[in-house]
């Protein structure tokens, strides 16, 4: 058994666009835009989404959406959705980078909430 949940909606910007789209993002969605000293490639978008983390993210990739599921158990996580469909694409510090049908990308990673709120608000998967 292992627990997860959608924990982030990642806005992913080319590094040169970053920015123009952090200015945009805060002002469209009406929030404060904060950098993230532990990982400098994200802005948080504050309180954008309630109970979800909003970022802008710089990549050296196309623009666009995704979002991070964070978990208990990585492992079993990126297994269960593989077997929904999803593909590994790639493996970033402790975090899974998953192509799911459609071709978005998501990303599993471990709990980075409170671990209160994670157990109140987490699925419970078998």
């Amino acid at each position: 058994m292992h627990r997860s949940r959608v924990y982030a909606v990642l806005i992913d910007t080319p590094e040169a666009e970053v920015a123009r789209a952090t200015a945009f993002w805060s002002a469209a969605l009406g929030v404060t835009a904060l950098p993230f000293p532990p990982e400098p490639q994200f802005t948080t978008l504050h309180e954008a989404l309630p109970g979800l983390v909003t970022a802008v993210q710089a990549v050296d990739d196309a623009p666009r959406i995704h979002l991070d599921f964070e978990t208990d158990n990585v492992e079993a996580e990126t297994a269960r959705l593989i077997a929904l469909g999803a593909e590994r694409i790639a493996r970033w510090q402790e975090c899974r980078v998953l192509r799911v049908p459609g071709g978005h990308l998501v990303c599993v990673l471990p709990v980075e909430s409170d671990p209160e709120a994670f157990r109140a608000q987490a699925n419970v998967w078998p």
